[in-house]
């Protein structure tokens, strides 16, 4: 797996998690859910402003960069 293929699972995985939390929880959670949306939704903005993106940064010192030519 490469760089930004597990960003963008982390990003799909973590939407999926609040997604379940705001179900599943009966709004016991629900506030939880909405701070760690925020949060995605912030990091998002980052990303697209700054064109840096912390998640990204973090993975292309453990994973190696994606090849799309092959």
């Amino acid at each position: 797996m490469c760089v930004s293929r597990v960003q963008r699972l982390l990003t799909a995985f973590m939407l999926g998690v609040v997604m379940a939390i705001a179900i599943l929880s009966d709004s016991k959670y629900l506030f939880e859910a909405f701070l760690l949306q925020s949060f995605i939704i912030i990091m998002i903005i980052i990303w697209a402003i700054t064109d840096f993106c912390p998640s990204l940064w973090l993975l292309k010192k453990i994973l190696p960069p994606c090849e799309w030519e092959k």
